[in-house]
């Protein structure tokens, strides 16, 4: 394995992309350090509980449709992740990155457990590929990504009507999802902030800086979502049949 990781960069080196990417620093959402290993055991858990979550929801998820469409929808999520993470601008604030994750939109084009499993093997090969040093820091970026998703995946049901399919979505109804995805994102980074670094004013101040930084996201991807919900309706016909995107985006609940 690590002869093929090793194989892969040099790869990727030849063709600049490595030298691009990786020595700009890249990394993923937690920074390095913020908390120590005397406290990290918490991210391991909380980890571990939401990838029980999410296993839970895939198994019912497969049951509903087929093995075949969940693994597809998680296929296309992860590289979706990877680009994501790996191309999309990306900028340090505070206590960690802003990043245009698309949470809303893995979650409207896969469902909530393809989504989520993209988000966990996007951030694992982002981490084994590019990113090393972050593979500590991988329990706490996928609780602080994956609980979201699942929040908005319950909250969708509150504010989407049975007989309305995701492609006749609104402006409002999708800034809900977005914003209340992007929130949960920055409560959590707050939390790790807090719990590995604690109140000292100077750690306040640059939970509040990526805070303020990170909600500018919110502007940026209900536009996105409906930009894709609306070819998903122009496409109606070539994709509406497809195993590999969610039945919801075409269908009633």
């Amino acid at each position: 394995m690590t002869h093929s990781i090793y194989l892969f960069r040099k790869i990727l080196y030849n063709f600049d992309l490595y030298k691009n990417i990786v020595l700009k620093g890249n990394t993923m959402h937690i920074e390095p350090g913020m908390v120590d290993a005397t406290k990290i055991a918490l991210s391991y858990a909380t980890a571990s509980a939401s990838i029980l979550a999410i296993a839970k929801i895939s198994y019912d998820s497969i049951k509903i449709t087929t093995l075949l469409s969940f693994l597809g929808k998680s296929l296309l999520a992860s590289f979706m992740v990877f680009i994501f993470f790996e191309v999309f601008p990306h900028y340090p604030v505070g206590v960690s990155e802003v990043h245009l994750i698309m949470g809303s939109t893995l979650f409207l084009l896969f469902g909530v457990a393809p989504a989520s499993i993209g988000l966990i093997v996007g951030l694992l090969a982002q981490g084994l590929l590019f990113a090393p040093f972050d593979l500590p820091q991988y329990g706490m970026n996928i609780t602080t990504l994956i609980v979201p998703l699942v929040a908005i995946s319950y909250l969708a049901k509150k504010v989407i009507p049975q007989d309305v399919p995701y492609t006749q979505l609104e402006y409002a109804q999708v800034l809900k999802l977005s914003l209340a995805y992007q929130s949960g994102i920055v409560l959590w980074v707050a939390f790790w902030a807090l719990y590995g670094q604690g109140f000292a004013l100077t750690n306040l101040v640059s939970i509040a800086s990526f805070g303020s930084a990170y909600m500018l996201v919110v502007i940026i991807e209900p536009l996105a979502d409906l930009a894709l919900l609306a070819l998903a309706k122009a496409y109606k016909n070539n994709f509406s049949s497809s195993l590999f995107i969610e039945k919801r985006l075409y269908n009633r609940g």
